[in-house]
């Protein structure tokens, strides 16, 4: 009895440690993985040998400290055994030709995933869940993406970091250099991107919703910048620029009013308007079709990802169905 009711004293006290540490250590592990299922599994395993290792742990860093040390070992261990997870941007250019149907990607191609959580509302890091910086993440090296993030997101000392990573605090220096020079090259810079609560934007964003619906490629036109790109996974194809990207939604995809419908409420993927998207059935009701993640700059729409992975929806509390005659405004 003894036994047990310090085993309950202990589940309390890591509990209480460590539970509000969660989301962060969540945010940590998708920003190196890429991939919202890869990150809940690899906090499920940081926890466990947390859980495993607390009794020995003295406090001599902090939980938090502790919490990403083993977080990212455990995240590094995973990217040994995959495949860097991609974006259709990152496997080649642009396709030029918009009147050609959009082509598959090969089979094995790991997608970077969204997130349907935002650990910004805890760790105060909105713009670093972007998909953009994200996926700009994943040219990094594994070595270098963790010191990146432990220093520039997490905020932990070298010296702390050099411990975590078993290296020195030269090289993790060096690293960190490295790292922000490519990160440079390839990130979105935050000062241009628009917050999702802003009223004008919310505006903005209701009538692409509107215009969407509608197949009114004009109106569309109107709410996306001039460099608009448009990616699609699993396909490969991807278009930018605002004539391209129209052409290919206007000849393809909103060849009739009605045919898609989007939950005018937006949900929140990695810190950016995301809207659940349905394909119109012969019945006349509606079925999950694909997630669409708008990226918004200067209250204009700069990038749109749609995930034509219906299964994602129930993630973002998306339902399967909408019948046909749903009012979608609230």
């Amino acid at each position: 009895m003894v036994r047990k009711v310090g085993i309950v004293a202990d589940e309390a006290r890591f509990t209480e440690v460590t539970g509000p540490l969660r989301r962060e250590i969540l945010g940590h592990c998708y920003r190196m993985l890429g991939s919202a299922a890869d990150a809940e599994d690899a906090v499920q395993e940081t926890f466990l040998r947390a859980w495993r290792g607390f009794e020995g742990f003295e406090g001599r860093a902090s939980a938090r400290t502790w919490l990403h040390r083993i977080a990212t070992n455990v995240c590094l261990r995973q990217l040994e055994q995959r495949a860097r997870r991609a974006l259709p941007s990152d496997l080649g250019g642009p396709e030029e030709d918009w009147h050609r149907p959009a082509r598959a990607a090969p089979e094995r191609t790991a997608w970077l995933a969204p997130l349907p959580v935002d650990p910004a509302e805890a760790a105060g890091a909105r713009q670093q869940v972007r998909l953009a910086f994200v996926a700009a993440l994943q040219h990094l090296p594994a070595s270098q993406r963790a010191v990146l993030l432990l220093r520039d997101v997490a905020d932990l000392p070298a010296d702390e970091v050099a411990v975590a990573l078993g290296t020195t605090t030269i090289a993790v220096n060096s690293a960190l250099r490295r790292a922000r020079d490519r990160l440079a090259r390839t990130a979105p810079d935050p000062e241009t991107m628009s917050e999702p609560g802003d009223g004008e934007l919310r505006t903005r964003l209701r009538r692409y919703v509107g215009a969407f619906e509608e197949a009114d490629v004009g109106a569309l036109a109107a709410l996306l910048r001039e460099d608009v790109t448009l990616e699609m996974p699993p396909h490969a194809t991807w278009f930018a620029g605002r004539a391209a990207v129209l052409g290919f939604l206007g000849t393809h995809v909103l060849r009739e009013p009605g045919r898609f419908a989007m939950l005018a409420s937006p949900m929140t993927a990695n810190g950016q308007p995301t809207y659940a998207m349905y394909a119109r059935e012969p019945d006349g009701g509606f079925t999950a079709h694909a997630l669409q993640i708008l990226d918004v700059a200067a209250d204009r729409v700069r990038h749109i990802h749609i995930f034509l992975q219906p299964d994602l929806l129930p993630a973002f509390g998306g339902p399967v169905t909408l019948p046909g005659s749903r009012d979608r405004n609230g």
